[in-house]
């Protein structure tokens, strides 16, 4: 789960992590109100979208830029009449675009350096790793490839926590020597931040020190571990879902695991490397899955059904690939599913499916015994052939 910018400012204000002043507005009037309220005449406007490079983006209304600075509440007020309403396209949100519902306004801040650093889980320690770099306001990955020396890894034992010789590095590295004890609190800060809302990410980029020799986060980005949500109604409560792809959520409602591609053909498989492998497999011979969906190990024939929906919701789907091997899962489960999900949807793209395992031969004579047009595959690579030239001929 994600989060907006002016959410992870009121995590930072819990918490303790300094950052400019800011507020949220949803309408002209707020964002000029927002801006009395901070009380200065240097402000920025920022659009809240989940999207990076907001700063570079093209709003359709022919507007630029999802981020201004502003001298005043009027203007603040003219920005956002810019911004609400208007849909923002960058090079993260896709020709589509995301619709801004929401600004911030925020103190401005007289930049001297701009820094990196982020807090996230290693897979290899199965801990906490510290990201620290010079290069702040740059993409990390970028970084990374082009001058991996100037980044710093600093892992933390998961018992031991953030150690005072690893602030003290951490703050070398970054050249803040001058700055060491404000820098050391805001690094302890953001790391209760990280552990005590069970984050996968904390990533300010860029961590600034302004001409007061301040150190303060500019701008954030935050992960959670979903799993954990429960512990945490606060964070769970922040949760936009106007910012999230609807077929996403409606496959959580289910207890679906949907992602959605770019390609053509979607993929109803059981098991995470199952469905892995379907998509390259569908790849391998040509096509384009159109999505990552598992329906799990015990679903139930409404779930299926429930996959058929939202798969058809995309517009992009010329056909459909169900691969299942039945080990918990039971064929004639997923078969009746079918046979519901395409009389209830009045399916009339490719259907090919592939069963194997647990009673595959009551799944198989299911389907059979029904009217749903289909083609029976004997293995993977016969499912993907299948499919691929079933699309490729529509």
């Amino acid at each position: 789960m994600n989060i907006h910018e002016f959410q992870a400012k009121e995590l930072f204000d819990k918490f303790g992590v300094p950052s400019p002043i800011a507020r949220v507005a949803t309408t002209p009037k707020e964002a000029y109100d927002a801006a009395k309220y901070i009380g200065v005449s240097e402000l920025v406007v920022k659009a809240q979208v989940h999207a990076g490079g907001r700063g570079k983006g093209t709003f359709t209304n022919g507007f630029q830029g999802g981020v201004h600075l502003v001298d005043s509440p009027e203007k603040a007020a003219e920005i956002a009449e810019e911004m609400l309403g208007q849909t923002l396209v960058t090079h993260q949100t896709g020709p589509e675009g995301k619709l801004v519902r929401k600004v911030m306004v925020a103190k401005s801040v007289h930049i001297k350096r701009e820094l990196y650093l982020a807090i996230l889980m290693d897979r290899e320690t199965k801990g906490p790793v510290i990201i620290a770099s010079t290069e702040g306001g740059m993409d990390i990955e970028e970084v990374a490839a082009k001058t991996p020396e100037k980044i710093l890894r600093e892992r933390v034992h998961p018992l031991a926590g953030l150690q005072p010789y690893q602030v003290r590095k951490i703050s070398e590295a970054l050249g803040l020597t001058r700055n060491a004890r404000a820098f050391g609190r805001l690094l302890h800060a953001l790391y209760n931040l990280f552990i005590g809302r069970d984050c996968s990410l904390v990533e300010i980029n860029p961590l600034v020190v302004d001409h007061d020799d301040d150190v303060l986060a500019l701008d954030a980005k935050f992960n959670f571990d979903d799993n954990a949500l429960h512990r945490h109604p606060d964070i769970a409560a922040m949760r936009d879902r106007d910012e999230e792809d609807p077929r996403e959520t409606a496959a959580a409602e289910h207890h679906l695991n949907y992602i959605g591609l770019e390609g053509n053909i979607a993929c109803l498989v059981n098991g995470a490397g199952l469905a892995m492998a379907t998509m390259d497999i569908i790849k391998h011979f040509g096509g384009e899955p159109a999505n990552f969906l598992d329906v799990g190990g015990g679903a139930t024939k409404e779930q299926v059904a429930a996959a058929f929906r939202i798969i058809l919701a995309d517009p992009a789907v010329k056909g459909i690939l169900v691969n299942i091997f039945g080990g918990i899962m039971d064929c004639d489960i997923i078969a009746n599913g079918i046979v519901e999900a395409a009389r209830e949807t009045d399916l009339n793209i490719p259907l090919v499916v592939r069963l194997e395992g647990n009673n595959v031969e009551a799944g198989r004579a299911t389907l059979a015994a029904s009217s749903v047009k289909l083609e029976n595959a004997s293995s993977m690579t016969d499912a993907a052939q299948r499919i691929v030239k079933a699309v490729q001929a529509c």
